[in-house]
């Protein structure tokens, strides 16, 4: 019993029996886990094409008459893409957001296979590569039996996880060989309390940077969407985000003794219809006005670092906050594989497996 091989085996045996998903290893057939996501440009020669299957998809931009969705697709993406190239080379030539969705996936994956649960998992996305159908195309040739999708959107909105939700299902809805995999879709998760916890380590961490941190203002800011999307088409995206926010707060006044004031806003808006108010730009100059001089922005909508962090919040927006007058601006990071997201995420995982809760496994 000396041979490394053999102890490893004794201390993996035990490790097994007294997993509290003891009961998955004899779940019949294959189990993964597909994570969806926007998608991004690798480098500036991707832009266009990743511009035009955005705008291309009808979640984005709602047309009368369907056969004008390419061709003005087509020309959205071309005037936006000289200004989205210089964007995207401010921040390195490219987006990191595809191999921080395949380090989340891979420490999911991590904690899934400490808790006993033999599972793959795999990345979609939809507006670049790998693609959904490419995606789904690996699963289905490995074997997958039993699959729970999950959308890295905390909140849901019909134009983010609602648009690949959509595309999962038309793809279900033609393929016999899909329909034999068991589907188990997850809407949104904005009000887990792992995700919480995550997020409010975080927002604390950098309160403390600041010389004062009880002055600080909280800034969440938000990825917007047009109007109509929640009066005409019955989106819960602000009715989430808004209960999102409060929970977060409340959980850094019980937990932090935290009682900072806070803003919500929406960003990244496009075209010249209403979206969600307030719009971010016009909340920072207001809050300057108002004399607020220490600002902490909260990325609520985004689990990842892409252009609209990386660019637009801290490059863009800290611009308007200087030149309002405020002087102490910093961001919150995204989650990107934060030990407490990653685990919580695991355990919704197996909550929809129908199983009980991971244990607490440091990734």
């Amino acid at each position: 019993m000396n041979c490394p091989y053999q102890l490893w085996l004794v201390r993996r045996f035990y490790q097994i029996i007294n997993s509290p998903n003891l009961g998955n290893l004899f779940m019949s057939g294959r189990v993964g886990v597909i994570l969806l996501n926007l998608g991004g440009p690798e480098k500036l020669e991707d832009v266009y094409l990743f511009l035009y299957n955005l705008f291309a998809d009808p979640e984005i931009i709602r047309l009368p008459f369907p056969f004008l969705q390419k061709p003005i697709a087509s020309l959205i993406a071309a005037s936006r893409a000289p200004i989205s190239q210089e964007n995207y080379r401010m921040i390195g030539g490219g987006s990191p957001l595809l191999q921080i969705t395949k380090e989340q996936g891979e420490n999911i994956e991590n904690v899934l296979q400490r808790n006993g649960i033999d599972a793959k998992v795999y990345v979609a996305m939809r507006y670049w590569h790998p693609y959904t159908e490419e995606t789904i195309a690996q699963i289905k040739q490995d074997g997958i039996t039993r699959l729970v999708v999950l959308p890295l959107y905390p909140q849901y909105s019909i134009s983010t996880s609602g648009s690949s939700i959509k595309q999962l299902d038309a793809l279900w809805e033609n393929d016999p060989q899909l329909q034999a995999i068991e589907k188990i879709t997850i809407q949104s998760w904005y009000d887990r309390t792992g995700y919480i916890r995550a997020m409010n380590d975080l927002i604390n961490t950098k309160l403390q940077s600041f010389a004062e941190p009880e002055n600080v203002h909280i800034f969440f800011s938000a990825h917007g969407v047009p109007v109509k999307y929640v009066t005409k088409y019955g989106d819960p995206y602000q009715s989430e985000m808004e209960n999102c926010v409060d929970g977060i707060m409340k959980a850094l006044r019980r937990d932090y003794q935290c009682y900072n004031a806070h803003t919500l806003a929406y960003q990244s808006r496009v075209g010249p219809v209403e979206w969600l108010q307030p719009y971010t730009e016009e909340a920072i100059k207001n809050l300057a006005k108002r004399g607020v001089n220490d600002l902490l922005v909260v990325p609520i909508s985004f689990v990842s670092e892409h252009i609209e962090t990386l660019q637009e919040i801290d490059i863009e927006y800290r611009e308007v906050a200087e030149e309002a007058g405020i002087h102490n601006f910093d961001r919150v990071p995204a989650l990107n594989s934060h030990p407490v997201f990653i685990n919580d995420l695991a355990e919704l995982v197996m909550e929809s497996l129908g199983t009980t809760k991971a244990a607490a496994i440091a990734v």
